[in-house]
């Protein structure tokens, strides 16, 4: 294969389509390479190129062939008689193999008689090793025992005996022996001997644990270091250090706690709990001082004369401490009351911070976290129960203030609508310190969107009732009586009887001056959302929630939910304001009934139905001017103006249209009677019913435009009022082309 790839190929033309070298490629492909070369050129093309060097390459074939025609001939020449030659070799080859076959079943035998005296031999050293290790054991009784039969010796005949220090020194001679033993007995494990010592040793270990007992209690009763540091330094060497620790939580810590957690002071007490929970921490300073210290958790602790792997606070004060409160204070995880309930856990977590800033190190608060007491004293705390009461009294009074419809917000309130002002209520109620706990982060927030969503959704089912026509005169007394509604959703324990069904109960009416509360409302709750994000801030720092960008996403997703609420409520007040107003313009088509054959004076300021017509705007802008924004009541003169102008100028060109139509008709029947019409002028020849006509209109419509400019209007922002300034001018030109 390697001499495949050394091969060189013949030389081809320069134009060919494709390089020669391809087809030496280990990882050479037909389909690669067809594909390739019809990116460059066609089918034909490649095709006429292989065939030419296919040529080539037969004529370099058949050159090769004549250049060494003499070797291939020789070829088969020199393999005659190869077979005889070995048929020879055959034989003194199979000799040599039944030659090596003998040599290597020697060689195996010699290796199995090896292995098996080395097997031997590591027996033998196993059970030596064995017999030593049994021989270290008696050894090491028998030397304990003689060291507390001296030591007993000296006791009897001295009537003062050792003095504590030294006997802790013995003990922790014993120690160091007693270890050794335990180590050599676990290695003969199973021994028939070290079974026969067994009681001795059993008599060994309850003695030592004994003496250890009474020795750590009398040095922590006499306050003598040097008694704690040898016991707790021969707990650590027999591998006890548990032992100590259980010892100290059992007679030093649980007293106290059994002194201090008394469920009858707890709750006769105001302040209690919080009394209690100081007692707990006063513990550690004034009776763990000098085990900490000889254990390296105090401050002043000398790193040289310190004993580690003791942990007293995490696994002897911590525990008892959890013991207590479970069994002596059950009724202070009871999560029945949610007020009382908040207050007892954060103390009780402001205990637990407490706690652990007396822990000497980090790796100490690490494993009081990591202790299954600490996990214990969590687990108690029903945070889910606790949840879902407060759930229902917010979700409960929202639900009952939304049921009251449009009833009035409690005095000093922001808004104006009860269920505005609980729905925001609620919203800082969640968020509050008197309710919000960081492990319930998730579920207020979740809890915080849907009443934003509820109040949305309250929102658009308002939108749909119709919207009654007639506009308050007293806003005071409209809310009296919207407060009396029946509630948009029937309660569920009303049964509407058999022959009822929602589609024939038709929805209650709503006015523009409810309306309008609405919209105040839904403003100023849109506003205030950002700063319901300025609340939550400081809460999600306490719990190391750190995506704020996402928090505020959220709350921007609520308020267009709310601002989708504007363009139905923008229409429904500008359709009955236009409504309103307009129903009052279209008494301009009185205007010819009181001119024509009136003999009436020529008019000279505009009629009374223009001051009605725009009275509602009026009354809208005097009332609540002080709650809505002034751009929003703009916005809604402004589209309810352009509507109404719309239909106002249709009105004033049909009155137009009509009185020149009447005008033309007149004038063709004096053409055909050649008689002077006496209506069409007035009897002293002033001006033409007619005439006087246009120029009411034309008064009415100049009074309309001021009254609006008045409003504080852009009168180019009312469409169609250009249209109807032109339109009544016409007609005044034209009264005056007929004066002239």
């Amino acid at each position: 294969m390697e001499a495949a790839r050394n091969m060189n190929l013949p030389r081809g033309p320069e134009n060919l389509c494709f390089d020669k070298d391809e087809f030496m490629r280990p990882d050479f492909d037909v389909d690669h390479f067809v594909s390739e070369c019809r990116k460059r050129v066609q089918l034909e093309e490649l095709r006429d190129d292989l065939e030419l060097y296919y040529k080539l390459l037969k004529t370099a074939m058949v050159e090769l062939i004549n250049k060494d025609y003499a070797d291939f001939v020789n070829l088969s020449t020199n393999l005659v008689g190869m077979d005889k030659a070995l048929n020879q070799l055959s034989v003194p080859l199979g000799q040599l193999r039944e030659e090596v076959m003998s040599l290597k079943s020697c060689v195996s035998e010699g290796i199995k008689a090896i292995d098996e005296r080395v097997s031997k031999q590591e027996d033998i050293r196993r059970k030596k090793m064995c017999v030593l290790r049994l021989i270290q054991v008696i050894k090491s009784v028998e030397k304990i025992e003689k060291i507390l039969h001296s030591q007993n010796s000296q006791e009897m005949s001295s009537l003062e005996g050792s003095s504590p220090l030294l006997t802790g020194q013995i003990l922790e001679r014993i120690a160091t022996e007693f270890n050794q033993l335990q180590f050599h007995a676990v290695q003969s494990k199973g021994m028939p001997l070290l079974d026969t010592l067994r009681p001795r040793i059993a008599g060994i270990t309850a003695m030592l644990q004994q003496s250890l007992e009474g020795l750590l209690l009398e040095g922590l009763q006499s306050s003598n270091v040097d008694i704690i540091r040898h016991c707790l330094r021969t707990y650590a060497t027999i591998d006890k250090t548990r032992d100590a620790e259980a010892l100290v939580g059992q007679v030093l810590v649980k007293p106290y706690i059994d002194e201090v957690i008394v469920e009858q002071y707890v709750q006769s007490h105001p302040n209690g709990l919080q009394t209690m929970y100081n007692k707990l921490l006063e513990f550690v300073p004034l009776h763990c001082r000098l085990l900490r210290e000889v254990t390296g958790g105090g401050i002043s602790s000398e790193k040289g004369n310190t004993v580690p792997g003791y942990d007293f606070l995490v696994n002897s004060v911590w525990p008892e401490i959890v013991r207590g409160l479970e069994e002596k204070l059950p009724s202070l995880f009871n999560p029945g009351n949610p007020d009382v309930f908040h207050e007892k856990y954060t103390k009780s977590m402001d205990f637990v911070r407490k706690f652990e800033r007396q822990c000497g190190s980090q790796a100490s608060v690490k494993r009081l976290r990591s202790h299954p007491s600490y996990h214990s004293f969590n687990d108690k705390w029903n945070l889910p129960v606790y949840f879902q009461i407060r759930f229902r009294e917010i979700g409960g009074t929202l639900e009952a203030a939304l049921s009251n419809g449009l009833e009035e917000a409690p005095a000093g309130s922001p808004y104006c609508l009860l269920a505005t002002h609980v729905a925001w209520a609620s919203l800082q109620k969640c968020w509050s310190d008197q309710m919000f706990l960081p492990l319930l982060t998730h579920r207020l927030w979740k809890l915080s969107l849907q009443v934003v969503a509820r109040y949305s959704f309250f929102i658009n089912e308002l939108l749909l009732r119709p919207v009654s026509n007639e506009m308050a005169k007293d806003n005071k007394r409209s809310l009296a009586s919207i407060s009396k509604e029946p509630p948009l959703t029937p309660s569920p324990v009303e049964d509407p009887g058999p022959d009822s069904s929602p589609e024939a109960q038709p929805l209650p009416s709503i006015s523009t001056a409810q309306l309008v509360l609405v919209a105040a409302d839904l403003d100023k709750l849109q506003e205030w959302l950002p700063e319901l994000l300025q609340i939550i801030k400081p809460k999600l720092e306490t719990v190391g929630f750190k995506n704020i960008a996402c928090i505020s996403g959220a709350l921007e997703d609520s308020k267009e939910s709310l601002l989708g609420c504007w363009p139905i409520l923008n229409s429904k007040i500008i359709q009955d304001l236009s409504d309103s107003c307009f129903n009052c313009l279209k008494s301009a088509l009185e205007v010819p009934r009181i001119y024509r054959r009136t003999n009436k004076e020529v008019p000279t300021k505009a009629l009374p139905y223009v001051d009605s017509a725009l009275k509602p705007f009026y009354q809208l802008k005097n009332e609540y001017k002080d709650t809505l924004k002034p751009a929003v009541i703009e916005h809604w003169f402004e589209g309810a103006l352009s509507n109404s102008t719309q239909k106002y100028f249709e009105t004033i060109s049909d009155i137009l249209n009509s009185v020149k139509k009447m005008e033309e008709s007149l004038k063709r029947l004096k053409q055909a009677r050649k008689t002077v019409t006496t209506n069409s002028t007035s009897p002293n020849g002033g001006m033409s019913d007619d005439n006087k006509i246009r120029l009411q209109l034309a008064l009415d419509v100049e009074y309309y435009g001021v009254q609006m400019q008045k409003m504080g209007l852009q009168l180019s922002n009312i469409k169609s009022f250009s249209a109807l300034s032109e339109l009544v001018q016409a007609a005044k030109d034209q009264i005056s082309a007929e004066q002239t």
